[in-house]
């Protein structure tokens, strides 16, 4: 497996936000009823003359739900003209966003995201109330129903840090051994310049990625499949970001990843019709099929993306590249690359170790080909001696937030 750490562009992306924190209380009845409690962001990433792109993540924080519906009315009339991440109806000013397939699951604490661009007429205010399968929205946990029992959550058996730099002390040597190996070694002096780290990405996002699919194959592909290449990446990329929450003012309890391209050669060979992605067809760089580079974070400099031809909703930070007959993996600030058929046949597994080393890479972290640092055994970014995020491997992920987080005013 390599890593891609050189020759990137460097840009700080431009996001328009605003943002509400509600909330939307959880209830079904009888038994299974939930308890009461959710927080619903909607904030505003994109606008243009009498049009608009949103975003919508919704955090679950009573019990868990199998299925979800969001509600809310525009106050000024707008309307909803292309959502991804859910299927998204209106009836005058009445939304209604409901899950898809691949997010209808939310745990106690989980979350999900779905987008939408949107039109409007004179102004374009923020809805003022939300309501999550039918109850209105309050922000924190509430008091259940009388017939539900109080919700019993475990503590988890191995919270994360909540403080500041706390490493355990066997690890503190060799943690020091790999940064100082990484400042010697990175990106030809220029480890602190560099400024398309995926920490860059997700912050630049305020809390979010988006992703082009590279499909790098003659092989056709269904809306099932389509959902559930999705649905991996964005599970894998969670073990990920789960080990940054609570941790040293890391702001965000989810990162939530987004498809908005698919790249191919012929477009017969995506056996779908909706518009829940971006299509492009036959723009080949490195041979191989690519998304607009009009979207793409790693081509635009400037941080705007006025020629991408979905608007600036639609951008890619990354690109998931799957390659037929490919070995091993790629990774970098430009996303990741494996083998298509070693993707498609792991989409269930609970760890993808190959895209989860790659992924590793995109957040700076390095290989370990010729050297192992004092005092450790296997971990995942030493290709082949784990393969699960192991505890050195979260520690060293957490040491580059440790570093760079000043740029950002944490």
């Amino acid at each position: 497996m390599t890593s891609s750490r050189t020759g990137a562009r460097i840009m700080v992306a431009i996001v328009a936000t605003l943002a509400t924190t509600g909330g939307a209380a959880l209830a079904v009845t009888g038994a299974q009823a939930a308890a009461v409690g959710c927080r619903v962001d909607y904030r505003v990433t994109n606008q243009w003359s009498g049009g608009f792109g949103a975003d919508v993540t919704v955090t679950n924080l009573g019990d868990p739900l199998n299925g979800w519906t969001l509600t809310w009315t525009y106050p000024a009339g707008q309307r909803v003209t292309q959502a991804w991440n859910a299927t998204v109806t209106q009836n005058g000013t009445q939304v209604t966003a409901t899950n898809v397939s691949y997010n209808g699951a939310l745990g106690t604490g989980a979350g999900t995201a779905f987008g939408f661009n949107g039109s409007f007429s004179g102004s374009n205010p923020v809805p003022t109330s939300f309501a999550l399968n039918g109850v209105t929205c309050t922000g924190t946990p509430g008091t259940p129903p009388p017939t539900t029992p109080a919700p019993t959550t475990p503590p988890p058996t191995s919270p994360p840090p909540t403080s500041g730099w706390n490493p355990p002390a066997h690890l503190v040597s060799p943690l020091n051994q790999v940064w100082q190996h990484v400042e010697q070694t990175y990106n030809n002096g220029n480890l602190y310049g560099f400024r398309n780290y995926g920490w860059d990405q997700v912050m630049a996002n305020r809390g979010y990625l988006n992703f082009c699919v590279r499909w790098d194959s003659s092989a056709p592909v269904t809306a099932t499949q389509r959902d559930q290449i999705h649905a991996t990446l964005a599970r894998q990329y969670k073990k990920w970001m789960d080990v940054m929450v609570g941790h040293n003012a890391w702001p965000y309890q989810n990162v939530p990843i987004r498809v908005v391209g698919w790249a191919v050669r012929d477009r017969n060979q995506l056996q779908w019709n909706d518009n829940s992605v971006d299509i492009y067809v036959n723009n080949i760089r490195e041979n191989a099929p690519q998304c607009a580079p009009e979207c793409g974070r790693f081509f635009n400099q400037g941080g705007q993306y006025p020629n991408c031809p979905g608007g600036a909703a639609r951008h890619y930070d990354q690109s998931l590249w799957l390659t037929d007959g490919f070995g091993g993996g790629a990774g970098g600030d430009w996303g990741q690359r494996m083998g298509r058929e070693y993707y498609m046949s792991n989409l269930n597994a609970e760890n993808m170790h190959i895209l989860l080393h790659e992924i590793g890479h995109t957040f700076g972290l390095d290989d370990f080909y010729d050297w192992t640092p004092s005092g450790v055994g296997g971990f995942l970014m030493r290709a082949g001696s784990a393969s699960s995020i192991t505890e050195f491997d979260a520690w060293m992920f957490r040491d580059w937030w440790r570093h760079l987080k000043s740029r950002y005013g944490y």
